[in-house]
């Protein structure tokens, strides 16, 4: 080894110091502690704005019905493929199939026996995005409350009033504000 080479004060290795990787260590935890609860909030607020792009798919597609079927709401006739008046089965299947101005359905457009109305919702009752009874698709009605409907629960991921056409998340978990509850958007 040179000892001409060798200055005062340089280090002979490669190699960070203790002092140095306590640094990056730190740097490391304070750009964590600040980013974790963004990302925490952030999903929790995907879950509200998802709940809220749902229930204006089902309005919307309740509103849509209601004013090609004479102001009729989806539910309240029999939909002749086993959905009896007044059933979610009739809701349903007037929502996501064809259908004729008096609420029966075809699985299939038939413009010359007057299945021109429809479909309302292509892929379905979406999935509850939030609370307890997140990812239920189940629709229960709630004929005998006045407007609006009200949360019936576990089991069920949306309340439909087919008198009204008011439709609610089942869900009475507190949303991220803490000022509303999910049945109340």
């Amino acid at each position: 080894m040179q000892l001409s080479n060798l200055k005062a004060g340089h280090k002979t290795g490669r190699g960070f110091s203790l002092v140095e990787l306590v640094i990056v260590i730190v740097i490391i935890g304070i750009i964590a502690a600040i980013a974790i609860p963004r990302v925490s909030r952030g999903s929790k607020g995907a879950g509200e704005s998802s709940l809220s792009s749902n229930l204006a798919v089902l309005r919307n597609a309740v509103e849509m019905y209601a004013t090609e079927h004479g102001g009729t709401f989806p539910g309240v006739n029999a939909d002749t493929l086993g959905g009896a008046a007044n059933s979610t089965a009739a809701m349903i299947s007037q929502l996501t199939l064809y259908s004729k101005s008096d609420g029966s359905c075809k699985t299939t457009r038939d413009a010359a026996n007057g299945f021109v109305f429809g479909p309302y919702l292509r892929k379905g009752i979406p999935p509850l995005p939030v609370g307890a009874n997140k990812g239920k698709t189940t629709v229960k009605l709630d004929v005998t409350a006045s407007p609006p409907p009200a949360s019936v629960g576990t089991g069920e991921g949306w309340v439909y009033n087919q008198t009204t056409g008011d439709i609610i998340a089942n869900a009475t978990d507190a949303d991220d504000s803490g000022a509303k509850t999910y049945d109340q958007y």
